[in-house]
């Protein structure tokens, strides 16, 4: 199926579906699943649409253009451009040549190396594809530098290249990538080609980079898979249960078909973990909802989840005073407490968070005799054409993916049950019985998107900390109550040891801090039917929060700096410091904070938090004016993420994730009303506004070390860092997010 073209971003969409469809073959000598360049496979396109495909990983055209295939998605957070970046430098490219495209679903050659499959997630796209990409450009500049050498007959060490030419600077001869594709795709692939030592990178590093993506967006030129029309195609949106749990007794489609442009309903059973719906087709998007909204659903709600948000918090607590299943023991926590001079007790409570990203889901799907293919915003391709295949009843390498775009996910397109895609296809399995045997693109609403479920689940902490007479923290207890992301999915074998999910407890179990008796508890309730999903920071968006604001009370309940208590605590975890040091320096944490206005108290927090490899240190300012109101005035961030591959990317996520923290600890909370999901749109689930924005400086700690994570790791430090600023300005702890304003006034 090809698109419709009609401008130049539809042709450069069209070359991304014939690049999904480019049968490799495998290279001589070279194993399917890596040799000696990990993960990087020689391939050549069997149409031989470029003269030059060195690997799985780019091709060069007769013009010198370099098509870097990502195997990452792009959904706002840099992929693209750094992994262009690693391929770039190592081949000399110049910059200005290089374009990506979506790499399709092909697990052996695409897998994320950090997971073990296909997929972007956890914040690994750079940390496991810095080798591999570098390999890859590599590889590729080793085989022009042989072609050149071997056509003008020089020893391949007198060549040299940048930017995109090849020189001899002896005899003066010179040569485009473009002029040397042809000759170098004959030459061989370098079992071990030498990569450049850091001094020598020109475009790692730096921070002036133009993003790939950019000018696309700008211009509007990007395609998302809403933009994505094939011919005949139809659009399905779907009405959905009220109560997760409830099943479809029956419909009138009669008013829906009366709507024009509308030409069936369907009904369809969907995933093991996703509720059967109706499903109007139509002609266009706004035919298929206003179908959608004129159908008469009748819901058998008998074995539907009834629970409300407080009646389930209320059973939360009474797990919470239980021990639980022990997720972290250090030294004896009954003895501490016992010999404790002073006990501080607090209950923490965490909302269900719905991702809510620009672009809700969506999904196109065409099927034919044993196959299927799909265009999608794609970060989880192995899961999916799993998933997809076990519907249909198909081998996976009949079914194909195409990547797009994503207009933001947080985690919510990497659906361990492939629910929404499933989805899609199921409806678009319906159609075609129907007689409609055309491309159908599933859109959910935003109300469908805020309602569907997969939340970041509710939790509560119950902690108590034990400090002796001189004010030493010496006991640490939390106990964790909330629903597992992982039971029930196929990562519970390798995720869930002894009844522990560590993502519920990540950034506790492993808490750096020195405290000589700790003990980290877990209850993970199995009766609660909300679907669930992990969230930009998985686990680290509660348990920082707890982890961060506990010392916060500690320093002050010992009279001690937090600053300072936390170096204490530190030390042996340099990584930690730095990023605090860097911080704590760039704000002035040394100096009083300025004053406010009259009638304005103002706060000042620090949180520092390791989570997916990086350290963030975060200083977050505040003003609480006399009614209550706060303003978050000033951020000041820190990252320890090893080498930055591009720095402005890496600025971007931790400004990004700022924001996306600040969003949901000042407004974000998905409640139940006996099991009915309350909010619907963004008028009461609201995001960030502009004017809520405080500034926001983003300091990189050097090094030389292998890139770790940014996509993730901005989040969890701003929430418990604005609370302990909170707490500086009125004396109020908070302990329960979102944030309840107004706040006491201050004292």
């Amino acid at each position: 199926m090809a698109f419709t073209l009609d401008n130049h971003a539809d042709r450069h969409q069209a070359s991304l579906v014939n690049v999904s469809r480019r049968r490799f073959v495998q290279g001589a000598g070279v194993l399917v699943l890596g040799w000696q360049l990990p993960g990087v496979l020689a391939a050549q396109p069997a149409d031989k649409a470029d003269p030059f495909v060195p690997n799985a990983f780019l091709s060069i055209d007769t013009q010198g253009r370099v098509t870097v295939y990502a195997k990452h998605v792009e959904m706002g957070q840099g992929a693209y451009t750094g992994l262009a970046t690693l391929v770039a430098d190592e081949l000399d490219a110049d910059w200005a040549q290089v374009r990506v495209e979506g790499a399709p679903a092909d697990t052996a050659r695409y897998k994320n190396l950090a997971m073990g499959i296909q997929g972007t997630g956890g914040s690994t796209a750079m940390a496991n594809s810095f080798k591999q990409m570098r390999e890859a450009g590599a590889a590729a500049r080793a085989m022009l530098v042989g072609a050149a050498a071997q056509a003008w007959k020089v020893d391949p060490a007198t060549i040299t290249v940048r930017e995109g030419v090849v020189r001899h600077a002896a005899s003066g001869r010179q040569a485009g990538f473009g002029e040397l594709a042809a000759a170098a795709a004959a030459q061989p692939v370098p079992a071990r080609p030498r990569l450049k030592s850091p001094k020598d990178f020109r475009l790692i590093g730096k921070a002036s980079l133009r993003r790939t993506d950019s000018a696309d967006k700008v211009h509007g030129r990007a395609r998302f898979t809403q933009d994505v029309k094939l011919p005949g195609m139809l659009v399905a949106i779907a009405a959905h249960a009220p109560r997760f749990g409830a099943t479809v007794a029956g419909y009138d489609a009669s008013a829906a078909l009366a709507v024009p442009g509308v030409v069936a309903a369907i009904p369809f059973e969907g995933s093991a973990h996703r509720s059967a719906g109706v499903a109007v087709l139509a002609r266009n998007t706004w035919a298929a909802r206003t179908g959608r909204d004129a159908l008469k659903v009748r819901w058998d709600e008998s074995r539907a989840y009834t629970e409300g948000s407080d009646e389930l918090l209320a059973r939360y607590r009474q797990a919470a005073s239980r021990p639980g299943l022990p997720a972290a023991t250090r030294g004896n926590v009954e003895t501490a407490f016992a010999k404790a001079a002073k006990v501080i007790e607090a209950d923490y409570e965490f909302p269900f968070l719905a991702h809510a990203s620009m672009e809700p889901l969506n999904c196109v799907v065409q099927l034919g005799d044993g196959r299927c293919e799909i265009w999608n915003g794609e970060q989880f391709q192995t899961m999916d054409q799993k998933a997809v295949a076990d519907y249909l009843g198909i081998a996976p390498e009949h079914v194909t993916i195409n990547q797009l775009y994503a207009g933001g996910s947080f985690g919510r397109r990497a659906s361990p049950h492939a629910d929404y895609v499933v989805e899609a296809v199921a409806i678009a399995q319906g159609a075609r019985k129907a007689g409609f045997d055309v491309p159908v693109k599933m859109v959910w609403t935003r109300e469908d998107d805020m309602r569907g479920g997969y939340y970041r689940p509710a939790y509560l902490h119950r902690a108590r900390l034990a400090l002796d007479e001189r004010g030493r923290l010496q006991g640490w207890q939390v106990r964790v109550v909330g629903q597992s992301l992982i039971k029930g999915s196929v990562f519970e074998e390798f995720m869930v040891k002894n009844g522990i999910d560590a993502t519920s407890v990540e950034g506790l179990s492993d808490l750096p801090y020195g405290i000589p008796n700790l003990s980290v508890k877990l209850h993970t309730p199995d009766d609660v039917r909300v679907p669930v999903q992990w969230y930009r920071s998985v686990g680290h968006t509660h348990t920082a929060f707890t982890a961060e604001t506990l010392v916060d009370e500690a320093a002050h309940a010992a009279r001690r700096d937090p600053v300072a208590l936390r170096r204490e605590l530190l030390k042996g975890h340099p990584r930690h410091l730095a990023a605090l040091e860097t911080a704590v320096r760039a704000a002035q944490w040394d100096r009083p904070l300025a004053a406010g206005k009259s009638g304005v108290r103002r706060g000042r927090g620090v949180a520092v938090h390791e989570s997916f490899n990086s350290v963030v240190a975060q200083v977050v300012e505040v003003s609480v004016d006399a009614g209550g109101e706060l303003k978050v005035d000033r951020v000041v961030c820190a990252v320890a993420c090893g080498l930055a591959i591009n720095p402005d990317v890496v600025k971007a996520q931790m400004e990004g994730g700022i924001g996306f923290a600040l969003s949901t600890a000042l407004h974000g909370a998905i409640t139940l009303d006996k099991g009915a999901v309350v909010q619907s749109n963004f008028h009461d689930y609201p995001v960030l506004r502009i004017n809520e924005m405080p500034r926001v400086e983003v300091h990189i700690v050097p090094s030389q070390d292998d890139p770790t994570g940014v996509g993730e790791p901005g989040v969890p430090p701003l929430a418990p860092a604005l609370a302990n600023a909170i707490f500086e300005a009125t004396g109020e702890r908070v302990r329960t997010l979102p944030i309840r304003t107004p706040l006491r006034k201050a004292v």
